[in-house]
């Protein structure tokens, strides 16, 4: 269902520039407040048909499929279960599913779009581009598809409880040895941003934050138009578990700031949630940006209030496995110097390794060896983020917008 130009019937889309709704054809301007759509009453009970039936067809890609037909040319539309406003392939009109926002439970509230299809790509170019060891067919990636995509969240007020066991090294004169530490307590979360797409992983989703919640307008389906939109499709206890996690995530943080040692891991943990019921329900906006590179599908994630951007890339192992070589020999080199210089004017002078020594050769090979731990552990993070952006799961939910 499109919402049209009073002026000349021309359906009407959401323009994140001016925040008001356009007419393509006579130019004309409208908040989304001062528009409806006339036909909306007599298509809420629209019922989309299941694809399977319509193509008498068992095939997989259609078991979650369902068959909408376009207000303004009559083409079909494929949409998907969570679906609630797509894109005709056809006439190109934007067209909201309003029987799927009456029947689930309405969103509350909508955040609508502040950046363009044009920042957005501009935005995540810009970020490619410093990216030292990035390839450069990728800097110069050609866009497979780029959608704008509202995301269901729930804004949830939680309270996380833990007791952890911590595992860490600590020095003991020229020995490291290892400590158990105890940490209980409780964090507060106030408007915590719960992603409710179970397509969409909570790590990506909570990468895109933070939205600026001040934003939110009092939901109205026209926003949607020229947009892609998804309806919540989880669970209460979906959204206790992400609270627990993100809460875990969050602790976890703060305790091992909040200990003297290094190399520290959780041996044990007794986690609860409370998630305060009276959940607000909100759409998000994000663009969606997939490309391939060697045959492997990548997505990026532009954050569509803040412009903020979500990806992490293949780089140049060869070129990083010369840097991180280099810098380990300098290290070592410049160490080497440094002990036999000490070495050297302690022998000359007849003086014996004192404590002011000790501990001058404790710094460096501390120095060393948090260096190649914080090295490793970044490498990690960069990894995790990278099957994260080539995730194929996410690239067919943006593949599968229509457009």
């Amino acid at each position: 269902m499109a919402t049209l130009c009073r002026n000349c019937s021309h359906a009407l889309v959401f323009d994140p520039v001016s925040q008001m709704m356009l007419c393509s054809a006579c130019g004309s301007e409208f908040t989304p407040e001062e528009v409806e759509s006339e036909a909306k009453a007599y298509r809420l009970d629209l019922r989309a048909e299941d694809a399977s039936e319509v193509y008498n067809s068992d095939e997989e890609e259609f078991m979650d499929c369902y068959v909408y037909s376009c207000s303004e040319c009559g083409g079909e539309i494929i949409i998907n279960g969570t679906e609630a406003s797509t894109m005709c392939v056809y006439c190109g009109n934007p067209n909201v599913v309003f029987s799927r926002i009456a029947r689930q439970k309405q969103p509350e509230f909508v955040m609508p779009f502040k950046i363009t299809k044009t920042q957005a790509v501009m935005l995540a170019r810009d970020t490619i581009k410093k990216g030292a060891f990035v390839p450069r067919a990728i800097k110069n990636f050609s866009i497979d598809c780029c959608r704008g995509i509202y995301i269901p969240y729930w804004i949830v007020n939680a309270t996380y409880y833990d007791t952890m066991i911590f595992e860490g090294s600590v020095n003991e004169g020229k020995k490291s040895v290892k400590r158990y530490f105890g940490r209980t307590g409780y964090l507060k979360f106030k408007d915590l941003p719960v992603d409710a797409a179970k397509v969409i992983s909570d790590d990506s989703s909570s990468k895109l934050e933070p939205f600026d919640l001040n934003h939110l307008k009092a939901f109205d389906e026209d926003y949607l138009a020229g947009f892609y939109s998804n309806v919540s499709d989880v669970t209460y206890s979906d959204v206790r578990w992400a609270a627990l996690e993100r809460g875990k995530e969050f602790f976890i943080k703060a305790a091992e700031k909040d200990i003297d040692a290094f190399d520290c891991k959780v041996v044990d943990s007794y986690p609860s949630v409370d998630v305060d019921t009276d959940m607000k329900y909100a759409m998000l906006p994000a663009w969606f940006i997939t490309f391939r590179y060697k045959d492997q599908p990548h997505t990026i994630l532009v954050n569509g209030d803040t412009g903020k951007v979500v990806c992490a890339l293949p780089w140049k192992k060869a070129l990083f496995s010369i840097l991180v070589t280099v810098i380990a020999l300098t290290a070592s080199v410049l160490s080497f110097f440094i002990f036999k210089e000490m070495f050297t004017s302690m022998f000359a002078s007849g003086r014996n390794l004192d404590k002011g020594d000790m501990r001058i050769m404790l710094f460096i090979i501390i120095g060393i060896g948090t260096l190649f731990s914080t090295g490793v552990a970044n490498v990690k993070r960069v990894m995790k983020n990278i099957r994260l952006t080539q995730d194929k799961a996410m690239f067919s939910f943006t593949k599968k917008r229509q457009g």
